[in-house]
């Protein structure tokens, strides 16, 4: 239990702030020169190179241990950050976010694969994701509007440093502060599987993947657009505040412990289909206020995400955790290229909710529903 806390700690400072940045990245680069379908391509391309990364952290993580990712991604994404704070031109913070993206690839892949070893059981693991994902998202509610402040207090360089700084610490923090235990495969499967399902290593259809990309997407296209409508356009401090309700949101659904015991396949399908319905809503100007919009989707959010972790660590071996997370991080990557790249360039004969509306839908008429049997008991 020591470790999780731990775990769950390290991931807060990240999460924290990464999210603190969602405010703050669209303006800075607008007061650097850039163009919207430049902003794109710069929220884009840091999601793009998290892929190298997390090819690497996937084999690296089962073989040599998740510390030793958890420690190098965190200290370099802060240093990295520290450095944000001196640029002076779009190109240069292009380049910065590459960089920030394919280090902090690591991070959750390792974190992840090493909360899933710590499972005594099929419960305990559901548990232990459901807990990632609740403090991803109490750092998400507090982080927007923190990092707002920050800028409107202190100015952008004076903030990027504080926060790279943060991170810097708590990768040190790290070295000392927990230890990896070497983990028996053997023993691992004997504790996973005191709950038994059809198959305990249920083969993954790749479509299924298709969701956390189109989901990603969706948040992307989100983290483009809600800086630069017209409530938050000339206001960072509004637009952190916007963000902080769509963690709001997804606090509320995750504090409804409840969820746990259904089908984490059937909560997926749900969150989905009710997230593309708050973006159609969103697109077509619906008479639901925009930041009642943005809690639901905050609450679609909070059904998603657990119920996936929860869902891949229940059919996959305890060897194969890092690559199969890895696999998830690359979808969620190429989602979040794909986004806010397509939003800044069809922004203006598109509505980029419908966008994501869209992207949706798409993930879910894939999805092969008749080889989701063998899922559909895991919760």
């Amino acid at each position: 239990m020591k470790t999780a806390i731990w775990l769950y700690l390290f991931m807060f400072v990240a999460f924290f702030d990464l999210h603190a940045q969602y405010p703050i990245l669209s303006p800075f680069a607008l007061s650097l020169g850039a163009a919207p379908s430049f902003i794109g391509l710069i929220l884009g391309m840091y999601s793009i190179t998290h892929i190298p990364g997390n090819i690497i952290a996937g084999y690296g993580v089962d073989r040599f241990g998740s510390k030793k990712f958890i420690v190098a991604s965190l200290i370099m994404a802060g240093i990295i950050l520290v450095f944000q704070s001196h640029v002076t031109n779009p190109w240069q913070l292009l380049v910065i976010r590459s960089i920030s993206g394919f280090v902090l690839a690591f991070l959750s892949p390792a974190c992840l694969a090493w909360l899933a070893k710590l499972a005594k059981n099929r419960i305990h693991q559901g548990k232990l994701m459901a807990g990632n994902g609740l403090v991803h998202t109490l750092a998400s509610v507090v982080s927007p509007a923190a990092g707002a402040l920050l800028v409107a207090k202190l100015g952008f360089s004076t903030s990027f440093t504080i926060l790279g700084w943060g991170l810097i610490c708590t990768g040190l923090l790290s070295i000392v502060g927990i230890k990896e235990t070497p983990y028996s495969p053997d023993v691992i499967e004997h504790q996973i599987s005191t709950i038994p399902i059809e198959n305990n290593t249920t083969p993954i259809p790749w479509l299924f993947f298709g969701i956390p990309l189109a989901i990603s997407c969706s948040q992307g296209i989100l983290f483009f657009e809600l800086p630069l409508i017209s409530s938050a356009k000339n206001s960072i401090l509004t637009s952190g505040l916007l963000f902080s309700l769509v963690s709001l949101g997804a606090l509320l659904t995750l504090s409804m412990l409840f969820l746990n015991r259904y089908s984490a396949f059937f909560r997926i399908v749900f969150g989905c289909l009710s997230l593309a319905l708050s973006f159609f809503g969103l697109a077509i100007h619906w008479a639901i206020p925009l930041s009642i919009s943005l809690v639901l989707i905050g609450m679609s959010k909070g059904i998603i995400f657990p119920a996936i972790a929860t869902l891949l660590a229940g059919i996959t071996s305890s060897g194969h955790y890092g690559r199969v997370f890895s696999i998830l991080s690359i979808a969620y990557s190429i989602g979040a290229f794909i986004g806010p790249v397509a939003a800044g360039q069809m922004r203006m004969s598109i509505s980029p909710f419908f966008l994501a509306f869209s992207a949706l839908m798409l993930g879910l008429i894939i999805i092969p529903f008749d080889k989701y049997r063998a899922m559909a008991s895991i919760r």
